[in-house]
Parts: C-alpha cells; structure tokens; sequence
C-alpha cells in the first residue's frame, strides 16, 4: 500500500483531517529543502507537495511563480529537486508528492522520470496541465512504481467527469476552490461549500480542497466539508519572511477544527 493510502487511513480511524503544504524547491536555495520539509514533518503536515520550478507554470499565482524564478536562479534542475529527495527520505516519514507539469517530464523521459522518482522516494504526482485524456503517458509507469496520480477536479467540472475522475485514483482528489490561478484569498464563492460537499459525494476516496486557503478560519471552514486542505503561496510567503509560527497555526487549525467536527 502506498503511503498516501495509508496515511489517509490513519486519518479516517482516527476522525482527523489532513494539512498538505506546498513549497517550492529550489527557493533559498537546493539546500533549504531538507530544512523545510523536516521543518513541517515535526509541526504535523500530513504530507508535502513539492513544486518542481518551470518556465511555465500555467496554473500558479504570482507568489508561487515568484518562488519557481527565485529557484531557477538558483540553477535548480529537476535532477538536482531528485537528488535532494533521495538524501531526504530516509529521516522523513510522511509521504512527499511532486508537482510538475507535463514538459518537464517530457523533457526528462516520462519512463526515466517515473524510475528515478520512485528511487527518491517520492509517494504522488500532481501534474495539473495533464488532462485524463492524456495521462496514459504516464499511468503505466506510475502503477508500476507504486506512485499515485492525484487528480484535480474545479468548480467547472461536470459531475460526471468529477465521477470518472475520481473512480480513477486510490490517494485524493484535489478540489480546486477557485476560478483561476493559485495565490491567497479574502474570501470564496457562497456556493463553494456546495461544490466540496458534492464532490465529496461522488469520490470513493479522500477529498482536499486547495488554491487560495491562507488563514487559519479558511482552514477551519474547509475541512468541514471535505478530508483535508493544501496550503501553497501562503506557505511561501511564511517561509519567506521567516514567519514559521505562522505556519504552526494553520497547520493547528486544521487539528483542533477535526477534533471538533
């Protein structure tokens, strides 16, 4: 069983609900990836999104492309993002997800790419520009290597491809919450808490709502409708201005809201 399955198993048993966050490698450096990920790891993150930088991240905020051009500075590469996983892993217990998209892997060899990261360690990919229609490129691999696909569904999906979507994967739909690009959120549409309870419905595995969460009441009003929330700009923004009890406190609200739900 992957370790995403089982972690959401733990979860389920134990009434919890989970908190992902996003950081992106390479920003402050190749060497600071270890630093945050054990950082999160020891403040309760469920798991750990791991952006890889690209040119052109089609569905990033500005604070997160800010973030993949700072790491790109650094002259960080998909090898080198690997590389640092490998050394990671051993000393970090939670599952650890990569997104990419889809040229990068192309770029890299889809089948070598899949090799490498399951030596790595790594649990799931994200690839947000990769449609159903197109993930046969990978699937293959993916199944071979024990690494799950996490697919995202939006406010526009059809129910019935929300369904099929859903039906696909064994570790979490991601529930985009927004119209539009990642990056932090006043507030979200009325209709929003509809939209996660429907979703959740129709999805025989977990659900995590993503894009926009930044504060801990969003965290806490989230995770009444669905199995979790990820976090991403705001994570870099809080790792930028080094404010990391800030990131203690979502990651809190999303224990203290499920131990009350």
């Amino acid at each position: 069983m992957n370790r995403i399955e089982k972690v959401f198993q733990n979860l389920q048993k134990n009434n919890q609900k989970a908190f992902v966050p996003y950081i992106m490698a390479g920003d402050g450096g190749i060497d600071s990836l270890k630093e945050k990920i054990t950082f999160l790891e020891k403040a309760g993150a469920t798991a750990i999104e791991i952006g890889i930088p690209f040119s052109d991240p089609v569905a990033d905020g500005p604070v997160i492309q800010q973030a993949g051009i700072r790491a790109l500075k650094e002259g960080t590469t998909l090898k080198d993002v690997v590389a640092a996983v490998a050394e990671i892993r051993p000393i970090v217990h939670i599952p650890l997800l990569f997104m990419t998209y889809t040229n990068p892997m192309m770029a890299y060899g889809f089948e070598q790419f899949i090799k490498d990261i399951e030596a790595s360690g790594i649990d799931g990919l994200i690839v947000p520009d990769m449609p159903i229609e197109q993930e046969e490129l990978i699937v293959p691999y993916l199944e071979e290597a024990n690494i799950e696909l996490i697919r995202l569904v939006t406010l526009q999906s059809p129910l019935s491809r929300i369904e099929e979507i859903a039906k696909r994967g064994k570790g979490f739909v991601y529930a985009v919450t927004v119209n539009g690009i990642t990056g932090a959120r006043s507030s979200f549409k009325e209709e929003l808490g509809a939209h996660l309870k429907k979703v959740k419905e129709l999805s025989p595995i977990p659900v995590l709502a993503g894009f926009g969460i930044s504060f801990p009441d969003q965290v806490e009003e989230m995770i009444t409708y669905c199995d979790g929330v990820i976090v991403g700009s705001k994570m870099i923004e809080l790792f930028d201005k080094g404010d990391l009890q800030s990131i203690v406190d979502l990651i809190d609200a999303s224990k203290i809201r499920a131990s009350q739900l």
